[in-house]
């Protein structure tokens, strides 16, 4: 039995597999229960675990300069539309997605996986490209936040940090930024400030329509396994991804039961019954049939966005896993 290491989130796809309810063939996980950004943090960068949640915008950006240390599987522990994403300062004058050309918008980092996905969004559905934006990059609320994996962008897209001591939030107080994107929201909204709202004021709405018209739910993270277990086991990657694909399926049947039985919010049944209803019964799927319009989309993001040096296929990207 061989023990390997795994840095990733508890969610209910891989809550399976953390209670040892459904286990690998061969393999022992020995499981590190991460936020994932100190999963990406310590697996993509520091390179600690034998298996690691990953940063997809991240693993692309890493791949196309030869640094990555992992290859991924087709297991998708999180999905995220990003509507949400987008806070306008609310004397900006931008009513629609249109008014962001020609403006300052600030983001924690540039190749976060959500705000590739935003800035996409703008190009494909409303004609915003990434360089008629000037952007700006530094935390929200806390000053010195730094890109955790640098980026080098051609010079078509206007990019700078925030000073040392600023945020974007103080930014945009000031009125040199007039919006900002990112997977969090932040401070101020959450606290409710009047000077800031979200772009979309019926996100859900918003995100339903756009799944009706791409067939898209975007994904933002997957699996890595380290290059030099998959050299020495080459068939690592297809017994992991079976027992990924396992627990993922042993959710989503358990999903009805903690709908109708085990949760305490009232209009769960409702909820599901709405996603199954917009998205068909399998709208989180691993594997690479069901998500190839997806990953294409991320693949021509990243490039187009200036951060993988070239255009990915999904050949390129996968270790193999059938």
């Amino acid at each position: 039995m061989q023990t390997l290491t795994i840095g990733c989130g508890a969610y209910d796809r891989t809550w399976p597999l953390i209670a040892k309810t459904i286990k690998a063939e061969g393999v022992n996980l020995e499981w590190e229960i991460l936020p994932p950004e100190e999963a990406f943090l310590r697996g993509m960068v520091d390179h600690e675990f034998d298996l690691t949640e990953m940063s997809f915008s991240t693993y692309l950006l890493q791949l196309s300069r030869g640094e990555n240390a992992y290859t991924a599987i087709p297991v998708f522990p999180s999905r995220a539309f990003r509507h949400s994403a987008i806070y306008v300062r609310s004397d900006a004058g931008i009513e629609k997605p249109e008014d962001l050309k020609g403006r300052n918008v600030g983001l924690p980092e540039y190749q976060l996986t959500a705000n590739v996905w935003v800035r996409g969004m703008l190009s494909d559905e409303y004609g915003v490209r990434t360089e008629d934006i000037n952007w700006f990059q530094g935390d929200y609320d806390e000053p010195g936040r730094d890109e955790k994996v640098p980026v080098d962008l051609p010079p078509e897209i206007s990019f700078q940090l925030i000073g040392k001591d600023e945020t974007l939030w103080q930014l945009m107080l000031e009125g040199k930024i007039d919006a900002a994107i990112g997977p969090r929201a932040p401070g101020a909204f959450v606290a409710g400030d009047p000077r800031i709202r979200r772009l979309f004021a019926d996100v859900k709405t918003a995100e339903q329509e756009y799944y009706r018209k791409s067939g898209i739910y975007p994904i933002m993270h997957t699996l890595g396994v380290r290059n030099d277990l998959i050299a020495k086991h080459p068939d690592l990657p297809a017994r992991l991804f079976k027992a990924f694909e396992l627990s993922r399926q042993h959710a989503v049947q358990e999903l009805n039961q903690v709908a109708y039985f085990y949760n305490m919010l009232p209009w769960l049944v409702d909820h599901l019954a709405e996603t199954k209803r917009i998205m068909g019964d399998d709208w989180w799927p691993y594997g690479i049939e069901k998500n190839k319009h997806a990953i294409d989309a991320l693949c021509r993001y990243s490039f187009e966005q200036g951060m993988a040096k070239k255009l990915f296929t999904i050949e390129d990207l996968f270790a193999a896993y059938e």
